[in-house]
């Protein structure tokens, strides 16, 4: 069940927001050492993310992974399905500072296995246990701001979120980048836990103080339902099942396509709210806005530096650099949602954030000939992540909107699934075609001017040009996120 309002009376004053804040600010003296505190913890993955996205077509082709690129970047989102949901739990049982302490631990060990890998799937590994990290901050991330924050202000801290990828998304690229070149790709994994550091040390101490606990303020916490423990086990070993069959591409890969589908179908309908996959208005129209967003572009996005790197000659450095523009154009795009008298424009600005999103998406590829500037690559990102920054921002402060307090540890999982599931389907049918049309023999092309030799142009089209497709039908989702 939920609710169009937070219902105060069944919340116990010691996890929400102080009377007294309801008129301040994100850094208003109530706030503020919270507001730093989890926006620094946001700030550590967004470094993460681009840093480690530059580095990644070096760790590949070093690896010898090359076939397995799509592996890398799903395996971190297979994980963190399983991780969303125990956290959903936990947060709403026992208070999101639990979760949020041992995702950051398992974010750190994640990078530190990563990064002294003697191989490609033990790579791999320590892209599923950072996952299991990413998994569990985030969705605790989200219960914290739904007790904390009054409403009035919760589309200001999202925008904040958005802001705090500006200086890694332009940072970030350059730092690993140049590390990549000079030191090696490890020391831009085993370098980045050092920030875990102040996140700790600010965030938890204030979230102990202002949202910590039960949800419904007793004492003793609810057991956790297994059923949906047990189907959040179903849909990542699933979605890992199924991402296996998309890379091996024989016979002997439908067993393991059968047997995700399996697990996965019942799964998907246990864990998201109900009218989810048609997209029925409100609740499950946002939900699956959120995976339609969020996968397309970031499969498409996995595949750009490599791109870069293979078919154009671009220095890790430079590919990276490509995409830094995004992180402010993404954090004024998420300014724009934040805009309190165009709240009642919401939808409409949804949906032209998805048409950018497609658009975008669908231009990256044109660079595939050769007497087309790259810089075309850095101008179409910049447009794709203003309307992701609109469409993601949004989705978070519709689905806070439409939760009861109690229930907004679960709903924030289902919103996470949808965008986990959908990056992890996506990325193996994007990856799959991209193997099938002879992907993996990209990996001689990665140095030098020219790179373009020998390699497969049209792997990198079979990625691109659905997902924005994709992206294209999340205009029509987004036209019902609204309930009339």
């Amino acid at each position: 069940m939920t609710a169009l309002e937070p219902r105060d009376a069944d919340v116990s004053p010691r996890i929400g927001p102080p009377v007294a804040a309801e008129s301040e600010g994100v850094l208003g003296r109530t706030h503020r050492a919270l507001s730093i505190g989890i926006v620094s913890v946001v700030l550590l993955i967004a470094f993460e993310a681009t840093a480690v996205g530059t580095a990644m077509p070096v760790a590949a082709r070093e690896l010898r992974g090359i076939p397995l690129y799509a592996f890398a970047f799903s395996a971190y989102f297979t994980t963190s399905l399983f991780a969303m949901v125990l956290s959903g739990q936990w947060a709403d049982r026992r208070g999101p500072l639990g979760p949020l302490a041992a995702g950051i631990s398992s974010f750190a060990a994640g990078l530190l296995l990563s990064g002294t890998a003697g191989s490609m799937w033990m790579f791999i590994a320590g892209r599923a246990v950072q996952g299991l990290g990413g998994g569990l901050v985030i969705v605790a991330l989200y219960v914290v701001i739904g007790r904390a924050y009054p409403e009035r202000i919760r589309p200001a801290i999202m925008a904040a979120f958005a802001a705090s990828w500006v200086i890694p998304s332009v940072v970030g690229p350059l730092a690993s980048g140049t590390v990549t070149e000079h030191l090696g790709w490890r020391w831009v994994f085993v370098g980045i836990p050092v920030l875990i550091v102040f996140p700790l040390a600010l965030a938890l101490p204030a979230i102990r103080r202002m949202a910590a606990g039960p949800a419904d303020g007793s004492t003793g916490a609810e057991p956790f339902d297994r059923r949906r423990i047990r189907l959040a086990l179903g849909i990542s070993v699933g979605a890992g099942l199924l991402q296996y069959a998309g890379q091996e591409l024989n016979w002997f890969a439908l067993v393991p396509a059968v047997v995700g589908t399996a697990l996965l179908v019942p799964a998907v309908r246990g864990l998201l709210p109900p009218g989810t996959v048609r997209a029925a208005r409100g609740l499950p129209a946002v939900v699956l806005l959120r995976g339609v967003a969020a996968g397309s572009f970031i499969a498409a996005e996995s595949f750009v530096p490599l791109m870069l790197v293979t078919q154009r000659g671009l220095t890790p450095t430079m590919a990276g650099l490509s995409l830094a523009v995004g992180g402010g154009t993404w954090a004024l795009g998420s300014y724009v949602q934040s805009r309190p008298r165009l709240e009642k424009h919401r939808e409409p600005l949804m949906v032209a954030g998805m048409v950018l999103v497609a658009v975008s998406i669908a231009a990256a590829p044109t660079v595939l000939i050769q007497g087309v500037p790259v810089w075309i690559v850095a101008v179409a990102w910049a447009f794709g992540c203003f309307g992701m920054g609109m469409v993601i921002a949004s989705t978070s402060v519709l689905l806070l909107k439409l939760s009861a307090p109690e229930e907004a540890g679960a709903n924030s999982a289902a919103l996470q699934i949808s965008d986990g599931l959908s990056n992890v389907l996506l990325l193996a049918g994007g990856g799959a075609a991209f193997a099938a049309l002879g992907g993996g023999a990209l990996g001689a092309a990665a140095h030098g001017a020219g790179g373009g030799a020998g390699s497969h142009p049209g792997a990198f089209v079979a990625v691109f040009l659905p997902m924005a497709g994709v992206a294209l039908a999340g205009a029509w989702v987004a036209a019902r996120v609204r309930t009339r």
